[in-house]
């Protein structure tokens, strides 16, 4: 059956509507509503239009196994995973070390183990970013802030630079040069004194704030320049200038906030937008991002509590060490995966956004699909241990519309793992159909490295006065 707009209509629709149109008097025969084929006849568009049932949300509450099972059942596709399965043992592999799960909507179509916690490598970067969209909006920006202390005459300052981090995870050579730039169009020439490094400020994924603030300091005099500087500032846009601000002194890490001592501000830089920031973090599987943002939203501890409440993870389902996946303690059911999934997507169409616009999509990014031979236009998490490799995401289908999916295996052979992986996906796809094209709740508008989020662009930096307390 479809709709008015040539989609199909889930059959719990055409049931529940046809028990609306008798309830309400209208006689359910062959020129209106045949409940044998469980579909609409001629009669759809007027009757639906004159009750308005497309505003109506008409699913029993109840869900009964029986409408379950009317909605996901499909041999095919069980068969596809049962052969899946099959093939896995025949390899060696153990099947109760293999978790699946397939869905659509919220029904489930197949499963092995599928409510079993295992090793998840970077599938743990999920629910780091469910936790950080749980935090802030995805427009969210963090702030930097640059001032003195001591004097400013004539492009000199006459004491310290401070530099206020505020949690930016994507601050990078560009970063770094756009803000000398904008130092250097205030008149900074010359620090007498020191670096101060205060709040939380890290560079180009670096754990160690001292070593942070080394970098900011070479990025912001070009004659200390080396090759990685010279050719992050070759990707920035034709006739970028170059800053030449000398600081004489060393770097000082402060333990504490410099907001109230500071003698005056000179500049606010702006992250990029949170939405690009875990895009980034995702088409690379970045793991010293993710351990930053994990950190800044409260740690392991607090991601598995969100994730329970926000999108209704069974306890249990779900235990973090990290926020990276790094090491097997991380671990996560098949089920959990795809219920974090769906709730980002929630989330994020909330706000006019995809799930696209912060996981890699197949034949479109580049990172860890690389050598991938997914379908096209999957949106997908990859991750990876030495003896584990999982893939969650939602498919695209012309019959069954987005498909949620998690694989998680364990054991030797990554290639042939992934190969697997990417089998399965393909025959499901094949047998639901291809999307004739990208439906809407995966579009994405969110491209890194094009406007607006572009690193290194000079208008996230603003001369400032005064950072809030």
């Amino acid at each position: 059956m479809t709709n008015a707009s040539g989609a199909d209509t889930p059959r719990w629709v055409a049931v529940g509507i046809g028990l609306a149109v008798g309830w309400l008097g209208f006689p359910l025969n062959a020129g209106a509503f045949n409940i044998s084929k469980i579909g609409w006849n001629f009669g759809e568009r007027q009757v639906a239009q004159a009750l308005k049932l497309s505003a109506v949300d008409i699913r029993p509450q109840w869900e009964s196994a029986w409408v379950r099972e009317v909605i996901a059942n499909d041999p095919a596709v069980k068969q596809i995973v049962s052969g899946y399965l099959s093939g896995l043992s025949s390899a060696g592999y153990a099947l109760g070390e293999q978790g699946v799960w397939v869905s659509t909507g919220q029904y489930t179509v197949a499963q092995n183990q599928g409510n079993i916690p295992m090793p998840a490598a970077s599938l743990t970067k999920v629910a780091t970013t469910l936790s950080a969209l749980s935090t802030w909006e995805a427009a969210h920006r963090f702030e930097t802030w640059i001032g003195w202390e001591g004097q400013f005459e004539n492009g000199v300052v006459i004491g310290d630079l401070v530099v206020e981090g505020g949690g930016d995870p994507l601050f990078v050579w560009e970063e770094a040069i756009a803000l000398g730039n904008a130092l250097s169009q205030l008149g900074v020439r010359r620090v007498t004194g020191n670096l101060i490094i205060a709040g939380d400020f890290t560079m180009n994924f670096e754990i160690s704030t001292s070593q942070s603030g080394e970098l900011l300091k070479q990025a912001l005099n070009a004659s200390q320049w080396d090759y990685a500087i010279e050719s992050a500032h070759s990707r920035l846009a034709p006739g970028t200038p170059t800053p030449a601000i000398q600081i004489e002194g060393g770097i000082e890490v402060s333990p504490t906030s410099r907001r109230g001592r500071a003698s005056g501000w000179l500049l606010r830089h702006d992250s990029l937008p949170l939405v690009a920031i875990l895009k980034a973090m995702n088409i690379y599987s970045n793991n010293p991002m993710a351990e930053h943002m994990a950190s800044i939203v409260g740690g392991p501890a607090s991601i598995v509590q969100k994730a329970e409440e926000v999108a209704g993870v069974v306890p249990g389902e779900l235990t973090l060490i990290n926020g990276s996946g790094l090491g097997e303690e991380n671990q996560m059911s098949p089920r959990a995966a795809v219920a974090m999934l769906q709730k980002i997507h929630d989330i994020l169409r909330q706000q006019n956004l995809t799930i696209s616009d912060i996981f890699p999509i197949a034949g479109r990014d580049g990172g860890t699909l690389v050598d991938r031979g997914l379908p096209n236009n999957a949106v997908v998490k990859t991750g990876s241990l030495a003896v584990v490799s999982a893939l969650a995401g939602a498919l695209p289908t012309q019959k069954k519309g987005l498909v949620w999916f998690s694989l998680i295996n364990y054991g030797l052979g990554l290639d042939a793992l992934r190969d697997r992986q990417d089998q399965i996906l393909l025959a499901i796809e094949h047998q639901w159909g291809k999307a004739t094209e990208i439906p809407p709740e995966l579009q994405s508008s969110i491209v890194i490295g094009q406007p607006p989020y572009q690193f290194g662009d000079p208008q996230r930096n603003r001369a400032a006065q005064q950072p809030a307390p």
